[in-house]
C-alpha cells in the first residue's frame, strides 16, 4: 500500500526536544511504524519545526501542499493520503476532488484538542472536514466521540489507539541503581533513600492539572513522598508559584524540558506515574502516551478518570482511574503503595507486561493497514 503521510508536528532533524507534546510523538511514532511495515510504501510531506516557530511556519508549509500532495499522489500512485492531525487535514476541503479523482483516498487522525478548540470560525471548519474525508482515526473513544458530533460518519470513523516504542522503553534490571542515576541528573541527590518518587511529564497546560496537583495532593502527602515534573508550558509560573506559597520545595521538583536520555532515566528510576488531569471545556485529553512509555518502564499509573485516559489505563493491569478532581483519592492511591512496597512491586511487573502486549507501534500498524485495506 503506497502512503503519503502529512504532518506538521516533527521536531528539527536531529533535536528531539525542539517540538515536544504528545501529538508530536504520535506524529513521529506512527510514521516510523508505517516506514518499517513490510506491506507499505511511505511517501511524506513533514514540516520538521522548533515548537515556537511553527506557527510562522504553517502558512507557507500548507500552501506547499496544495500543490505538493496532488502532484505526489499521481507521480507516487498513492492509494491513501493520510493526515497526523485535523490541523494538516482542513486541506480535505479544497483537495478532495484532484485527490479521488487520481484514485486516492483521504484520512486523518483526529487527537483531541484538534477537534474540540473553542475557536467559532475552527469550530464551523471541522464539521466539513470531516464530511469529505474518506477514513476517520481518532485515537481514543473520547476523541471519536467528538468527531461524531462534528460529523463524522460512524461507518467512516475506527477508533486506533496510540503506540509505543518498545525497543526504547523497558523495565530497568535494577530499578535502585535507575533511581540513582535518576537523582544525579536532575540535581536531586538529597531526597531521601526510602522516598516514594511520583513522576509527571508533559507540557503545562491547564488541563494536565499539574498545579491542582501541587496545590491540592502533594500538601496531604507525607514528607518520603517526592514529586518530580517534567516539562514546560504556560502554567509552569503558576505552578512554581504554588510550590513556594505553599513551602514545598524540598517535595516538589520542577526538572524542566528534559532530553530522550534523561526522560528515559525518569520513568526507569521513579515509582508511579501521576496523570492528574482536570477538566477544561474545549480541550480534552485526546490520549496520554506518556502514560504508555511509563507502564513500559514499569511505572503503574495513578490518572483522573476522564476523556482519552480511559483507554489507556486498564483498572488493575497498569494502574488505577481516580475520580478528577478528587484528591482524598489521589492521596490515598500514592499512601498505598508508600506503605506497601511489595504491592508496588508487583503493580510494577503488571504495568510493563499489559503494556508491552496492548500498545506496541508494530501492532498499531497492522490496525491501520487492516481498515486501510477493507
Amino acid at each position: 500500500m503506497r502512503i503519503l503521510y502529512v504532518s506538521h508536528s516533527f521536531p528539527l532533524p536531529g533535536d528531539p526536544l525542539s517540538n515536544v507534546g504528545g501529538m508530536q510523538r504520535v506524529a513521529t511514532g506512527l510514521h516510523d511504524a508505517l516506514a518499517a511495515h513490510p506491506e507499505v510504501e511511505l511517501h511524506r510531506r513533514v514540516l520538521e519545526t522548533a515548537w515556537e516557530d511553527t506557527g510562522r511556519r504553517m502558512p507557507p508549509f500548507m500552501a506547499g501542499l496544495l500543490r505538493g500532495i496532488p502532484r505526489a499522489v499521481e507521480r507516487e500512485r498513492v492509494d491513501v493520503v493520510l493526515f497526523s492531525s485535523m490541523v494538516t487535514a482542513t486541506l480535505a476541503l479544497p483537495l478532495r476532488r484532484r485527490v479521488a479523482a487520481a484514485g486516492a483516498r483521504l484520512a486523518a487522525i483526529p487527537v483531541g484538542r484538534d477537534v474540540t478548540l473553542p475557536v467559532r470560525p475552527y469550530q464551523w471548519l471541522v464539521p466539513r472536514v470531516m464530511r469529505s474525508l474518506d477514513l476517520v482515526f481518532p485515537i481514543s473513544r473520547a476523541t471519536a466521540r467528538e468527531c461524531l458530533a462534528r460529523g463524522a460518519a460512524p461507518e467512516r470513523t475506527h477508533v486506533v489507539p496510540c503506540g509505543v516504542d518498545t525497543a526504547a522503553f523497558a523495565p530497568p534490571p535494577d530499578r535502585a541503581a535507575a533511581r540513582a542515576a535518576l537523582l544525579r541528573d536532575v540535581g536531586a541527590d538529597d531526597v531521601p533513600a526510602d522516598a516514594l518518587l511520583l513522576a509527571s511529564v508533559g507540557r503545562h497546560q491547564e488541563r494536565k492539572g499539574f498545579q491542582w496537583f501541587v496545590a491540592e495532593v502533594v500538601p496531604r502527602l507525607p514528607e518520603g513522598v517526592v514529586y518530580l515534573l517534567a516539562g514546560e508550558g504556560p502554567m509552569t509560573p503558576a505552578i512554581r508559584a504554588e510550590v513556594e506559597a505553599r513551602g514545598l520545595a524540598g517535595r516538589v521538583r520542577l526538572v524542566g524540558q528534559v532530553s530522550e536520555e534523561t526522560l528515559g532515566r525518569l520513568y526507569r528510576g521513579a515509582d508511579l506515574f501521576v496523570m492528574p488531569n482536570v477538566p477544561v471545556p474545549g480541550d480534552i485529553e485526546g490520549f496520554g502516551v506518556v502514560m504508555l512509555e511509563a507502564g513500559l518502564c514499569g511505572l503503574p499509573v495513578l490518572a483522573a478518570d476522564l476523556e482519552g485516559i480511559r483507554d489507556v489505563v486498564r483498572e488493575g493491569a497498569s494502574g488505577h482511574l481516580l475520580p478528577a478532581r478528587d484528591a482524598a483519592a489521589f492521596a490515598d492511591a500514592v499512601l498505598r503503595y508508600h506503605a506497601d512496597r511489595p504491592a508496588l512491586a508487583r503493580a510494577s511487573a503488571a504495568a510493563a507486561r499489559h503494556v508491552a502486549g496492548s500498545f506496541s507501534w508494530a501492532s498499531v500498524a497492522d490496525e491501520y493497514l487492516r481498515i486501510l485495506r477493507g
